[in-house]
């Protein structure tokens, strides 16, 4: 007589350790651990870690934009006397007539973004060998 053998596991095998690795990564989605415990401090700490190196290691694009009226550089100094003496680069005037009240005009436009409102009280062409102008030395005061 053939008997049917079968074959019977038990139901008691052992868990794979994968499922408490979920658990405990479903109890930090769900923020179930109570202050001063271990897995709170990991938390907190991951979070901590995320605020302050995610900005060198993710490229959130939200640097300001330069924003620079003028393409020429304008160097400012000190003059000694309370004023400043602006240094504006020959191409930043482009006026046709170059005489000396649209130089001022034009010099007054690029300085007044920079500093405010102000007064010329005295324009020095830096001229080179040829007698070109490559720069303007301009003295101002503020108003």
């Amino acid at each position: 007589m053939a008997t049917a053998e079968t074959n019977t596991t038990s139901a008691t095998t052992a868990a794979p350790p994968i499922s408490g690795i979920w658990r405990t990564i479903r109890s930090y989605i769900l923020w179930s651990h109570e202050r001063g415990t271990l897995h709170y401090d990991v938390m907190v700490t991951l979070i901590l870690l995320f605020i302050f190196f995610s900005p060198k290691l993710i490229n959130f694009k939200d640097k300001p934009v330069e924003h620079n009226p003028h393409r020429t550089g304008v160097v400012v100094m000190p003059d000694g006397q309370g004023g400043l003496i602006y240094q504006v680069e020959g191409s930043a005037v482009t006026s046709k007539d170059k005489d000396e009240d649209s130089v001022r005009g034009e010099l007054l436009q690029i300085i007044e973004p920079i500093s405010g409102g102000v007064t010329i009280t005295k324009v020095e062409p830096v001229r080179d060998y040829s007698g070109h102008v490559v720069r303007y030395r301009v003295w101002v005061e503020r108003e």
